[in-house]
This record gives C-alpha cells, structure tokens and sequence, in this order.
C-alpha cells in the first residue's frame, strides 16, 4: 500500500488526525570470521535463524546500530565495516514494512548469542541453514557480487 495513512485522535481536541505511517529502518550485518559467516537462532518471531542486526533508535548511525547490533546478539566487535546494500520490499519482514541496510564485516573470537539471539553460531555458506526474512537472498547477492578491498576499519 502506498502512501497508507492511520488515523488518531488528538488528545488536545478530540479531532482525527492523519498520521503518515513510514517503513521502519533496520539494520543487517554479513560476518565474515575466516570463510564462515555468522547467523543468528532468533529469540523473538518470527523464529529462525538470521543475520545478525535489529532496529536503528533514534538519534543513532547507521554504522553504529550496526556495531551495536553485532555486539548485542554475537559479543563480536567488528572490523572493516562497510555499507553493502538497501534492501526494500514491503513483504521482505512479515511483520511491517522495514527498510534494511546492510553491512558486511569481519571479526574475530567465536560467536555467541546474547539480547534477540538464542546462539550465534558460524556456518559455511554452502552449508546454512533456512534463513527468515529475505537474509537468503542477501547473502546470494553479496557473495555473488565483487566486494572493495578491506581498506576500512573502526
């Protein structure tokens, strides 16, 4: 639906009020540790497993977010962050419409989950397991796609 509206009532006055309603903007991180990536078991639906990443608050980066998220659900910091893609369909995330931008990076240690995530864990990209959302399709592109030097670090 483009251009969905809701409907509130003012406390002030009593009156009905449009309130655009707007995708939320999310973040994802593809972490590389050696040739293996790290997922995360969801503890929150819908349950599975996924990349690593959640909602950017407000007044928050990007890249922060980013690094929060990882450090949140795998205890990793992370190196070489880079911005990768946007990805943006409506149906992408069966419970609203989220705008996801997201990441690659590499880190070191092992994974382990913490905050939304039951396990973090490392997987071959051959070998992963049914991934939630649209995080499948993520992973494709970005493997299939040439990547920049890791030049960049914070």
């Amino acid at each position: 639906m483009v251009g969905a509206k809701k409907f509130t009532t003012c406390p002030s006055c009593g009156a009905n009020v449009s309130e655009w309603e707007n995708p939320k903007v999310t973040v994802d991180i593809i972490i590389r540790i050696g040739d293996r990536i790290v997922l995360i078991e969801r503890r929150n639906e819908p349950f599975g497993w996924a990349l690593p990443g959640g909602f950017v608050d407000y007044g928050e980066s990007l890249e922060s977010a980013a690094l929060r998220e990882a450090k949140e659900e795998t205890g990793l910091d992370l190196d070489n962050l880079q911005q990768f893609r946007a990805y943006s369909a409506p149906d992408r995330d069966p419970r609203q419409h989220n705008v996801s931008v997201v990441f690659s990076a590499t880190a070191n240690g092992v994974p382990e989950g913490g905050d939304d995530a039951n396990r973090a864990e490392l997987f071959a990209t051959d070998k992963m397991p049914e991934l939630v959302f649209d995080h499948y399709k993520i992973v494709t592109d970005f493997f299939s796609h040439p990547h920049p030097p890791e030049k960049f670090s914070l």
